[in-house]
């Protein structure tokens, strides 16, 4: 959203109005200040909760915040429950909602779980769909949302990582200096447990084999994740365990990587932008279009399959140089400017009316 908010403060038309759920609060905070933001409201967040009892926490606070800020319109990107929290809200409040990254889908709600269903169901009242493909566009008109409704503008994602990428961002200081080190990120609901361990252990394995690589693993806070990344990799003298880095330093640890391992969904779309091939850790995605492409592969999490990945690339140069090549699929930077263009065409109102921007 930081694209999003930054144009709309520069455009002179809507004031944005920045909430925070506390949802990965840690994270969020790095963020923020990548982007030199702060939110205007923040929620607290119990992140031990479970899906419903923290869906009722963060609908109740949203309503309070909604019913304070009075806003023009609703913006929140993904599919999250903060998302789909945000929607709900501006559904029982009349407000209209403008949806980021809409028309991902895997058809499959248990994965990922539950964000694909929160995906579909956000879609039901959503006023402006802007989706980052023609496949996301298809995918909505094919659940019979109206064509006027959607806007296809590429993701903010992109936005955000090619201002920061030209800023020649630099990996932290415990990156290995391995020639061919994996960054690894791990944090979906539905790998929790055996296959995470499963993945994990096919990573170890292929270390252990191949002596000019290494593991550069900026570990979730989740406990469910933490735990087990500390389990199957700890004390292996060629796999880092970091705390969460900064975004800065995220794109700094992709352009230094060799390969990147990820289920995140964001991962997928900017590794490929920076030329870096990608093992989904997935059986499903719902960004197609860089598999279409050639430069990810589903591996999902069997051991052998996501062994055999890494040692596909690892032996077969020409295959990896194929997967090495910077792809845009996803847009090349202007996602921002098209959706806040959209919203004023749509939405207009008098300069200073405010925009509530969830996240």
């Amino acid at each position: 959203m930081a694209p999003v908010i930054r144009r709309l403060r520069d455009s002179g038309w809507a004031r944005p109005v920045i909430v925070a759920t506390g949802q990965q609060d840690e994270l969020l905070a790095r963020a923020l200040a990548d982007f030199d933001l702060q939110p205007d409201h923040t929620i607290p967040f119990d992140t031990r909760a479970q899906v419903a009892p923290a869906l009722g926490a963060i609908v109740d606070k949203l309503d309070s915040a909604f019913a304070s800020v009075r806003p023009m319109l609703a913006i929140a990107q993904g599919d999250t429950t903060s998302v789909f929290a945000a929607a709900l809200v501006a559904f029982y409040r009349h407000i209209p909602f403008v949806h980021v990254e809409a028309g991902l889908r895997t058809g499959d709600f248990s994965a990922p779980f539950p964000e694909e269903f929160h995906r579909r169901a956000i879609a039901v009242s959503t006023a402006l769909h802007c989706a980052p493909t023609e496949t996301a566009a298809a995918n909505l008109r094919a659940e019979n949302i109206p064509g006027d409704r959607i806007l296809v503008c590429g993701n903010t994602v992109i936005d955000a990582l090619m201002e920061f990428d030209a800023q020649r961002p630099v990996a932290p200081a415990n990156f290995p200096a391995e020639p061919r080190t994996i960054l690894l990120t791990a944090h979906r609901r539905e790998s929790f447990g055996e296959p995470l361990r499963e993945a994990l252990t096919a990573i170890r394995t292929f270390v252990n084999l191949t002596p000019d690589t290494a593991v550069f693993f900026p570990v979730h806070p989740n406990p469910a994740a933490h735990a087990v990344a500390y389990e199957m990799l700890a004390g292996h003298e060629r796999i880092v365990l970091a705390e969460p880095i900064s975004y800065s330093e995220m794109i700094g640890a992709m352009r230094r990587a060799w390969v990147v391992v990820t289920d995140s969904g964001g991962v997928q779309e900017e590794a490929p932008a920076l030329g870096k091939p990608v093992l989904v850790l997935r059986d499903v995605t719902e960004r197609p279009e860089v598999v279409a492409a050639g430069a990810a592969r589903l591996v999902g999490t069997t051991r052998s399959r996501v062994f055999q990945a890494l040692i596909d690339l690892y032996c077969d140069e020409r295959g990896y140089e194929r997967m090495a090549q910077p792809i845009f699929p996803y847009g090349e930077g202007y996602a921002a400017q098209r959706i806040v263009a959209a919203m004023r065409a749509r939405f207009a109102a008098p300069a200073g009316a405010r925009l509530l921007a969830a996240g």
